[in-house]
Formats: structure tokens, sequence, C-alpha cells
């Protein structure tokens, strides 16, 4: 089975009253990835990455845009982040990765982070920091292994999601998270990792599309598409990309990465050279988008990281030890007959945009809806494929 590809979808706004709660990891094995994946929480998430694409289509970013006092405020709590790496010099050390005073630096921003979020949070919302700086700490890597990656860059997005879930963001900021705030999100990072050499975190090697980030790459594919004459092929002419990357941000990676890696471009990054061979930039998009919900969002050594709360919800599925006897559709309603050891007949219903999780044995069954379609997944030893495909 093909996979679709993930679809822009409207934040949906949590409504008072408030229960902020200290978010808790609940991810541990493939069998929670499939949960979550079928879940509102993943795709509404990742609808709002889509959102934040499409916003900065065929769009510069000098492009004037909707900047909020929100928008403004977080672009200014970075670039303190960015003094404060000026502030803290390096530690004497001889090891090539991971410098000890990223640890002094990520201690300084952690204990920040509350007053941080103050400056943007409105008075009936102040007590939402107990949920939030979480995610804004783990935004920028981790101090005891002094590393960064695509699930810290995750949790920057979870952040931003949060506050547009809490609607301290709007919809006409979504230019400006990508053109003024992520941007500069991502100049801080690049500082960071330069400064204190901090380690790739789960890279793929020469096999990733990057050692430290994914987004970036969505949203550079974005801006470019339709433009009239940068394909994906330009990332191979140098004087497009010393006359462009300040204002896209795909190529601005390109730029990153060719000046930290050294040798044959095709060597080093071969995804991104494939890359460069598809024939335009909206299947550039469209296929990164897809690759970030394989590659990030159905991991388990990424996402066992991630954390659930009040704002980012985790919903338990409906779980039993049961035989499935028949499968039949009516009514938008899909119902499993399952017979249990005495051999009862018993029912499970599941309605659209949710999921139903049985067992038999060591096999795990999913069913969730996809379109048009209701999928039975079946789980063995971890490994997902399609059984069975149910036309509604």
């Amino acid at each position: 089975m093909r996979t679709p590809v993930p679809q822009s979808q409207r934040v949906v706004p949590l409504t008072p009253p408030y229960h902020f709660q200290t978010p808790m990891k609940k991810i541990h094995n493939q069998n929670d990835i499939v949960q979550f994946q079928s879940s509102p929480t993943c795709q509404n998430f990742l609808g709002f990455v889509v959102l934040l694409s499409e916003s900065i289509r065929s769009h510069k970013l000098s492009d004037p845009c909707h900047e909020s006092s929100v928008v403004l405020a977080i672009v200014s709590v970075l670039e303190t982040l960015s003094v404060y790496v000026d502030e803290i010099p390096l530690a004497p050390q001889s090891s090539r990765y991971g410098n000890l005073a990223y640890r002094t630096w990520h201690e300084r921003m952690s204990c920040d982070a509350e007053s941080f979020l103050h400056q943007f949070l409105p008075p009936d919302l102040q007590s939402a920091t107990v949920e939030l700086v979480p995610y804004f700490t783990d935004s920028f890597g981790n101090s005891s292994r002094i590393d960064y990656g695509t699930g810290h860059e995750t949790n920057f997005a979870a952040l931003l999601y949060c506050l547009a879930r809490l609607g301290v963001l709007k919809e006409e900021d979504y230019q400006a998270l990508v053109s003024r705030v992520f941007v500069k999100y991502l100049d801080l990072m690049r500082k960071l990792q330069v400064t204190y050499c901090l380690e790739p975190a789960g890279s793929h090697g020469v096999w990733g599309l990057d050692d430290y980030h994914f987004l970036p790459f969505i949203f550079g594919s974005s801006q470019l598409i339709d433009h009239k004459y940068m394909k994906p092929k330009s990332i191979h002419n140098k004087d497009i990309l010393e006359n462009f990357a300040n204002e896209y941000l795909y190529l601005s990676c390109i730029v990153f990465i060719m000046k930290v890696k050294k040798g044959v471009f095709a060597e080093h990054s071969p995804m991104l050279d494939d890359i460069s061979g598809v024939p335009n930039w909206n299947k550039v998009n469209s296929g990164l988008l897809k690759m970030y919900k394989i590659e990030v969002l159905q991991k388990v050594p990424i996402m066992q990281h991630f954390l659930f709360g009040s704002i980012i919800q985790w919903y338990a599925s409906y779980f039993h030890k049961l035989i499935i006897t028949s499968i039949t559709y009516y009514k938008d309603n899909l119902t499993v007959h399952y017979g249990s050891t005495s051999c009862v007949t018993q029912f499970g219903v599941l309605h659209k945009s949710q999921a139903m999780i049985l067992s038999q044995g060591s096999v795990i069954y999913s069913f969730l809806f996809i379109s048009s379609y209701i999928v039975m997944e079946e789980t063995l030893h971890s490994n997902i494929f399609a059984a069975n495909i149910y036309t509604v």
C-alpha cells in the first residue's frame, strides 16, 4: 500500500477549563507507535506541520508577513539564547564531539525557560509553563549526551503546536513562524552545533537526509514550488547557492552541509543528491512530508522521548486478547467480531477517525480509517505491514 501524503489540518483548539500537567513519556515500543499514529493527536500535529509548510509556499524568507507580538517575543528569546553562546567560552578538551561548555549553556537556558515563556503567554495562561517548559528545554538538545537531532527539532515544532492549541499563535502567524521564528531557531542550532560540537543524535550517517535537521528541508522545498528557474538539480549550481541561500531554507541547508562536510557531495549526502534528480519541488515536498512521518514520527528511538500531557494528549487504545472471527462495515462503523477463549461472541465497533487494536497471541491487529479505506495492519515482532484493505 502506498503511503498517503500527509494533509494539512487546522489546529484543534484547547478549551477551558485547563488542567495543565507535567508531560510524560508514553511511547516505549512499536505497538505504542502504531497507537500514536492512529490517534487524533498525531494527525493534528502532522497537519500543523503541513500547514506551516503551506504557509511559506512560493515565498522568500524576506517577503513581508504578519509579525505579531508573540512572534517577535519568541524571536527575542532565541536571540537571547544566541547571546548566551557568546558569553560561555569553550571548555578545554581534546575530544572531537561534545564540548562540556554546552552543559553550562543548557543549564542557563533551562533556568531561564519559565521566565522566557512568561514573555509571550497571556496572564490567564501563565500556569501553562508547567507543561510547556519541558518542550522548550528539549528543543535545544540533550545536556547529558551533548547531542541534537530531529527529535529535539520536533520538540520545538511541538512547542509551537502547543501555543497554537492554546490560541496564543494564530493562523495568520504561520508564515512568520517559518520565515522569522524557525529561521532564528535554525541559526541558533547551527551556532550551537558548530561552537560546542554537538553529537548528531540518532544520525543515519550518509544514509540520512541530514545529521541534525529535517523540517527546514520540508519548509524550504515548499518555498521553491513553482519557482521559474530553480529546480531540485539547482543545488549543484554554486552561483545559485551563493546568491539565494539567504532567501531559501533548502538552499541554506545545502550550503551549511557543504561547509561542515568535506569531499564529494554525492558521497557524504547521497540522499540529498538523489532528491536533486526529482523533476519538481512539489514532488520533493510531498516526498519529504511522507518521509518525516515515517523516519521521525514512526521511529521508536526518536519518539520514545516525546512528551504527552493535557495539550498534546495520549489516547489509550482499545486492547483485547481475543480471536477475530469476522469484520463487517455498516454506516461508517467497522464492526470487528471476535471470540474469547470461552467462545462467547463479542463485538468491537470502530467509528471514523478512531482506531482499534486487537491481539491474537503474539500478533497485534490495528484497524484505522485512512481516507475511504479501512486498513487492517498486522504487527508481528514489531514489523508492520498491511494485511487487508477494506473499501468503504
